[in-house]
């Protein structure tokens, strides 16, 4: 459920986002903090995806 919250207020956050920068003077701050969550997001997908050098480190032992 937790994820499921974080994940739709993630998107709803990306979708004003781009609308905030659709404007002819975007609020920088609501920009930087859209540019935050998404990092943010994209560091919670990264940490869930094995990385190829630890798969090539045990397929040499």
């Amino acid at each position: 459920m937790k994820n499921l919250i974080f994940n739709l207020l993630l998107f709803a956050l990306g979708i004003y986002a781009i609308y905030e920068q659709s404007k002819p003077e975007p609020n920088k701050i609501i920009m930087f903090v859209a540019f935050a969550l998404f990092m943010i997001g994209l560091f919670r997908i990264m940490k869930k995806i094995p990385s190829k050098k630890d798969k090539e480190d045990l397929d040499n032992e």
